[in-house]
């Protein structure tokens, strides 16, 4: 596995740096999905994938794909503000098996095929702890993966979100165990910048940087070529 660093601007920045790095030949492979979503398909991945964002509360947060390359927008505003609610409430649809708001603000556990919750709201407690001036610590994670996520067929995608905060900003490190670069990479993003807003504003902090891991940072073959459209490259 050969580690790919990049350094961004903004999060549109990091998108675009994104998309350019996965067409080339270090640290990124080809291989076709054996299980997981959209099996049989070819998908282009980097090994291992470190971005840090210095400044991800630069506006615009998603990409803005000029109008004359005729490439659809990878995502909207109003489907990020739907995803912030996923991020930050425990509503869950009938089909869904868990949410990421479900595990950050009321994780639960099943007891003889019951629900019941564990009576704690990481996001809350996370900003509970910077609200009392203790600044010196590593303890302030909000996990979303857990141990019998190994049984669902599709499994959390998101694993964790780290805290720190350091010169009176606060900062996330994220990892993700899959990720679609296309549309999921500026979704994901953009709604996590607005959750660590709405805590900066909660702990009384400036915003800071976004770091983002994971080695299942990809595309699919059905985005290769719109990929290659936004470079200009097809």
């Amino acid at each position: 596995m050969q580690p790919v660093l990049i350094e961004a601007r903004d999060l549109a920045d990091a998108w675009f740096q994104c998309i350019y790095k996965i067409f080339e030949d270090d640290g990124v492979h080809e291989y076709e999905v054996e299980r997981g979503s959209f099996e049989g398909v070819k998908r282009r991945e980097f090994d291992l994938i470190m971005v840090n964002v210095k400044y991800p509360g630069t506006r615009p947060l998603i990409p803005d794909i000029p109008v004359e390359l005729g490439v659809p927008q990878p995502t909207s505003m109003e489907y990020v503000e739907d995803y912030l609610q996923y991020l930050m409430t425990d509503r869950k649809r009938a089909n869904e098996v868990y949410t990421y708001g479900e595990r950050l603000t009321n994780p639960k556990v099943s007891i003889n095929g019951t629900e019941v919750s564990l009576g704690v709201n990481p996001v809350q407690e996370v900003i509970d702890i910077y609200r009392k001036n203790t600044r010196g610590t590593n303890q302030a994670i909000m996990e979303v993966g857990m141990p019998q996520d190994i049984l669902l067929e599709d499994p959390p995608c998101l694993r964790l979100i780290d805290t720190r905060v350091a010169d009176g900003r606060l900062h996330f490190v994220l990892y993700f165990r899959s990720w679609d670069l296309w549309a999921g990479f500026p979704s994901n993003l953009a709604a996590i910048q607005l959750l660590k807003e709405y805590m900066c504003q909660e702990i009384g902090v400036q915003d800071g940087s976004i770091v983002a891991v994971s080695k299942g940072l990809h595309l699919y073959e059905y985005s290769f070529a719109l990929a290659l459209k936004r470079l200009r490259r097809a």
